[in-house]
């Protein structure tokens, strides 16, 4: 899914990367298992 970085509050650091999302709980979901996603 493609979000607009310049337009959602809801983001997440993992290492050097900012990731964006489009829900709370798409956000939620990464923020319990970062490293099982922010690989990408």
């Amino acid at each position: 899914m493609m979000v607009d970085e310049k337009k959602t509050k809801l983001t997440s650091k993992h290492g050097d990367k900012t990731f964006y999302f489009c829900s709370a709980s798409c956000k939620t979901t990464f923020d319990k298992d970062s490293h099982r996603y922010g690989h990408a």
